[in-house]
């Protein structure tokens, strides 16, 4: 869809980032011996097959319709990003949270803690230009609506999962910084632990706020509440369109499908009428040529 956000752009920077992000921090793991930052290593592990999840459900849903999926295979980058979400809450969220709770009960010193610390800062320098990127593609949607307002909203399942994740990952990075920092300074490992234990926390709550919003659109939502609005005052500036009874919409990954009920202006003919509602109907591709299934019905009432 040429209005939208570039998604695959935006999981490239994050894929790139993080891969280089979890080999310095599982390094860096190994040598300190630090929870947190063994946490943060395996959630930017968990990072990476996201993206990966995240390709193939992008490549899925380009697959043309056919005879078993009249509709195409767009709406599959939905069921892919809730794997995602899934994998976020356990691999991430939960295995942060027992390396954690395991650290509380058998303290160990964090050794070498400014090899940590420099590939912390390292790591939220990438991230953050992961991040930027993303916002980037999210500014060319987000239409003045707030970032929690644009999350809510967007029908772009895979942005907003590479929203959340950069977003958990930079707050992450902060915790194990102020962790790490907090436990060389004071001697005492249990920051770590609970650091660690902070980091999957953070995760599990942003992987069920992309769990929830991602289900709504596999159960089926309509397009983002402008472009209706936006495609109704389109019709409605039709001449050969009295007035619209009911717009209802599907989105289905970047497709869309459209059904319309309207009341037509009169027409000498039947012949007339269909012509009348074939140049509504290409007028109306062209504006928004994301719509690919428009199914008109002319009515007198509604």
């Amino acid at each position: 869809m040429s209005h939208q956000a570039d998604s695959l752009k935006s999981i490239i920077y994050a894929l790139t980032a993080n891969f280089a992000i979890a080999v310095a921090k599982l390094v860096a793991a190994f040598i300190t011996n630090s929870g947190s930052m063994l946490a943060e290593g395996i959630h930017s592990l968990a990072d990476c097959g996201n993206q990966g999840l995240l390709l193939l459900g992008l490549k899925k849903a380009e697959r043309s319709p056919d005879e078993e999926h009249p509709l195409g295979y767009g709406k599959s980058i939905y069921f892919w990003s809730f794997v995602v979400a899934i994998m976020l809450f356990s691999m991430g969220g939960l295995f942060s949270v027992y390396e954690g709770i395991h650290k509380l009960h058998e303290p160990t010193p964090v050794e070498s803690p400014w090899i940590a610390i420099g590939v912390l800062v390292f790591a939220i320098v990438a991230e953050g230009l992961s991040m930027a990127g993303c916002i980037r593609e999210v500014n060319k949607v987000r239409r003045g609506r707030s970032f929690g307002m644009w999350f809510r909203e967007t029908r772009q399942s895979e942005l907003m999962v590479i929203f959340g994740e950069d977003l958990a990952a930079l707050l992450g990075l902060v915790f194990a910084l102020c962790a790490i920092s907090l436990a060389m300074v004071t001697g005492n490992p249990v920051f770590d632990a609970l650091g660690s234990i902070g980091i999957g926390v953070l995760l599990i709550v942003i992987a069920v706020m992309v769990g929830a919003e991602v289900k709504a659109l596999i159960i089926g939502q309509g397009v983002e509440p402008f472009v209706k609005q936006e495609m109704v005052a389109f019709l409605e500036r039709q001449n050969e369109v009295e007035r619209i009874f009911s717009l209802l919409t599907l989105q289905l990954g970047d497709d869309v499908m459209v059904a319309i009920k309207a009341q037509m202006r009169p027409q000498p003919s039947d012949t007339a009428l269909i012509e009348a509602i074939n140049t509504v109907e290409g007028s109306f591709r062209q504006q928004f040529p994301f719509v690919l299934w428009c199914f008109f019905e002319p009515d007198f009432k509604d």
